[in-house]
This record gives C-alpha cells, structure tokens and sequence, in this order.
C-alpha cells in the first residue's frame, strides 16, 4: 500500500513510467524519444559503510540505442544532508552503469522547491570539480489540472498534480475534476490511482475532501477502494488489492498464486505484496524474497 505523500509523490513515476515525459515537456526541457522504461533497484550502498536509497530509479532506452537514467527524489522540505546525498547518487551511478544520470525533484511547496533547484558545485568556487544542476517539479512549474477533459488525457499527470498542489488553494477545483475524470475510467485503474491521491494528499484538508468524493460521486468503484482504508475486512480486502492490480497491469496469476494470496492472514506480508504487485513483472516475483 502507499502509505505516505512521500511514497506517493515518486512511486507514481513507477506506476505510470510515461510520466516523466510529461514531466519534462512541463520544464519546457527537450528529452530524446524513449523505447523503453524499466524500473531499477534503488539501492545505492557500497561495501558497507553507509546506506543510500535513491527513492525511485529509472533507465530511460532512446531511439538510436543510446540509454540514460533518470533519479527521483521526493523531497518534502530543506535537508542540507541531501544536496551531498545526489551529487553521491549521480556519481555513483555513472561510475556504476556508465549512463548518463539526471536527477528530478519533486516537491508539494515552493520554498523546498527552490531551494532544490539550487546548483550543488564541489570544489573550487572559481572552478569546480563536480556542478549537479537538478531538475524540480513543484507547485511553482506543475500546472493545476482543473479540467476533467484534460484530466482523462493524463490520469497520471493528474494525480501528479493534484499531490504536488495537496497545499493550493485551488485543491477542490483539481480533485474535482481527478473524480470525474475517474469516473470515465475502468473500475480498477481508477481504484489504483484514487489511492495514490489519497495517500499523496497525506495529513492535508484535501484529503478529506478527496474522502468525501470517493465515498459518493466515485461509488461504482467505491468498494474496492473505500474498504482498503477501514480496518474491518481488512484482510480480505488487501488480498483482493492485489489481485487487481495485477489484473490491471496485465500480470497473469496462476491458481496457485491466487490461493495463496487470499489465504494469507497476515495484514503485514499482504501490505509487502501489494508494494511489489504495484511493478513485478510476474505474480511470483510478489512473494520473491530475495
């Protein structure tokens, strides 16, 4: 389950990879024309001394062959500690895949976001070593998609939007239009991203507001999604998330893997699996432990 605005904020570029290019016509920034997304391992620790994680991690194959990847961070406030952290991660990951990194930051307020957008330079003020000039989306640069119309023709691109405005004054005109938009939409791929709103809005007036609108005018999906947030049925509920989503991202499930996902009692494995159904490749990939 995304449990977090954090998690959302960046997981909805692993739901939804196409999102980045939304994204960068959004900076006005020309991107080569991708082939091919594929999600990567975000941890970056090396030998032992100190864990990163990188929070979402892309590789972007071009036409032509060429290939690049592209880091996502969600950063929700000022954190001197990070600016050191992704000069680390896009050194690393050259060093490590010899693709060209970039690096996006997204951001719900614009003071973070500004300061985000600052150029990192190491070493000499005159001359520096190593200069990471990053790359934000914020409230500042994510249009507020207000219309329904435009809503349906990027779903991701509106769920981005309504999570990165969850602090705007203009909240309900953008959920707004999200619900009618969703309600348009096949059943389980609205459920999907509902959730992700919902969590994204996090601790937030709107986030009531978005409770008010899937608990009545989204009701012919309201099942699946209003019973994923009560604690009764729980259980049953989260097994069935699962499942759907899988159904959804066209993942087949075996009988067996079937069984064994709703014969699971324990809530905590259930929230695991949902997190991997959400980009495994197959339905046992969502029990791989390693």
């Amino acid at each position: 389950m995304v449990s977090s605005p954090h998690e959302a904020h960046h997981r909805i570029f692993q739901e939804s990879p196409g999102l980045f290019a939304s994204a960068f016509r959004t900076l006005g920034i020309p991107f080569p024309e991708p082939v091919a997304v594929s999600l990567m391992d975000t941890d970056l620790t090396e030998i032992r001394p100190v864990e990163r994680h990188v929070d979402t991690l892309l590789r972007i194959d071009l036409v032509g062959g060429d290939s690049l990847l592209l880091a996502i961070e969600a950063q929700g406030r000022k954190d001197p500690d990070k600016r050191s952290s992704w000069a680390y991660y896009l050194a690393h990951l050259y060093a490590k895949f010899r693709y060209p990194p970039v690096l996006l930051v997204v951001c719900r307020d614009k003071g973070t976001a500004e300061w985000a957008a600052e150029p990192i330079r190491i070493g000499l003020e005159k001359h520096p070593s190593l200069a990471v000039y990053p790359l934000v989306l914020g409230p500042h640069n994510v249009p507020m998609v207000t219309d329904a119309a435009r809503a349906a023709e990027d779903l991701p691109m509106a769920v981005f939007s309504a999570i990165t405005h969850s602090n705007d004054h203009d909240i309900a005109a953008i959920l707004d239009a999200l619900a009618e938009a969703l309600r348009a939409t096949d059943a389980d791929a609205a459920a999907v991203f509902a959730e992700f709103t919902e969590a994204g809005l996090g601790a937030t007036p709107a986030r009531e507001l978005w409770r008010n609108l899937m608990g009545t005018g989204l009701s012919h999906f309201r099942g699946f999604v209003a019973e994923s947030f009560r604690d009764e049925g729980r259980l049953e509920s989260r097994g069935e998330d699962i499942l759907r989503i899988l159904a959804v991202r066209g993942v087949a499930v075996p009988d067996e893997a079937r069984q064994r996902i709703t014969d699971c009692k324990d809530l905590a494995v259930l929230d695991v699996w949902f997190e991997r159904a959400v980009t495994a490749p197959t339905a046992d990939a969502v029990f791989d432990e390693s």
